[in-house]
């Protein structure tokens, strides 16, 4: 989990009486996943059953998990009409939010979220009270509905992270994290990630050893930093107007040509501080970051699918330096060019 300021989030102690079903052994962490109509079942179930396993690798005399599925309703159908079997949400150490069914583009978002008052509700209240309270994939817009992201740094999946922040202006959003936790508040890439956070608060409350075994023994890559490897900008809905579209277009079509404001400002007839202003107030960044991405975005491409060396690839977006070209790369993906190419490698002969 990604520590905040003043250090990870803090988890409360041992349960007291009023736990989600019975009190627990000294020790226990109390977990309260909750469920709501139309929530992803996988998600209801992915974080127990991997506190499960950790709970077996770490032995009986080790201090475990207890976890309900709580729900403020009686009954709660989740996706694809699984009845889920929920208890009423009592006092828990960690409230977990699973995500939702969510199209992009469709501006959807807001009727999904109208019918979940009394969830938002109960996020709001365990909040209050000091439980430290997570969300999965896009839980984190059930979180900002609750009004716990304003002032706080968040990341959801990478498809609707720009619908979160337009959502949330509030929010500081993080699309390339996979966890982030500020004041007790944790929020996570798609689906998967569950998994990051999950070995993360086995991490905390287990050790490192029982985390690192549980990965093992599940199959679960517990080195992971970043989701942005994983982006693919064609699902992406295109920022921009007509004008900036045509810059985007431009410098997608000349990555390997040094970058020139002036040259480019010229080109589309304005000066550069209007090309500054233009294109920022229509995509949210500047020509640079833009150009940036995209020849990362062309080197992931050329690292999946040719044998061409690090500094070939470099040159042909428009890198004398390797190094230059591996920090940028790094720092946009959370991986060196090589160790990417070694996670991502898959046939086909890319131009």
């Amino acid at each position: 989990m990604a520590e905040e300021p003043n250090g990870p989030v803090a988890l409360r102690g041992a349960p007291g009486p009023n736990g989600p079903e019975e009190p627990g052994a000294p020790g226990e962490l109390r977990v309260g996943v909750l469920a709501y109509p139309g929530c992803f079942a996988s998600e209801v179930f992915g974080v127990p059953d991997l506190l499960t396993m950790a709970a077996h690798v770490a032995g009986p005399e080790a201090p475990g998990y207890r976890v309900a599925i709580v729900s403020p309703r009686r009954r709660v159908v989740a996706s694809g009409g699984a009845r889920l079997d929920v208890r009423p949400l009592r006092e828990v150490d960690v409230l977990v939010v699973p995500g939702f069914e969510l199209r992009p583009g469709t501006g959807d978002v807001e009727a999904r979220l109208a019918g979940l008052a009394p969830e938002a509700a109960a996020v709001r209240a365990q909040a209050a009270a000091g439980t430290a309270v997570v969300s999965l994939c896009v839980g984190a817009f059930l979180l900002a509905e609750a009004g716990l992201l304003d002032g706080r740094r968040a990341t959801t999946s990478w498809l609707h992270a720009g619908e979160l922040a337009r959502r949330c202006p509030g929010a500081d959003v993080r699309p390339e994290h996979l966890v982030v936790t500020d004041r007790g508040v944790t929020t996570t890439a798609a689906f998967s990630a569950m998994y990051d956070f999950a070995l993360d608060l086995v991490r905390r409350h287990s050790g490192a050893r029982v985390a690192r075994t549980t990965a093992r023994v599940a199959l679960v890559d517990d080195a992971r930093t970043s989701q942005t490897p994983y982006v693919d900008p064609r699902l992406l809905p295109r920022p921009g107007s007509d004008f900036s579209q045509r810059v985007m277009r431009h410098l997608d079509q000349n990555l390997a040509a040094r970058y020139d404001l002036p040259a480019l400002a010229a080109a589309f007839g304005v000066s550069t501080r209007t090309l500054l202003r233009r294109f920022s107030a229509e995509t949210g960044r500047t020509p640079l970051a833009h150009l940036q991405a995209s020849r990362v975005r062309r080197a992931r491409h050329l690292l999946e699918t040719t044998d061409r060396t690090v500094a070939a690839i470099a040159a042909a977006i428009g890198y004398r330096d390797p190094g230059t070209f591996a920090t940028l790369f790094h720092r946009h993906t959370g991986r060196r060019p090589s160790a990417y190419r070694t996670a991502f490698r898959r046939g086909g002969d890319g131009a």
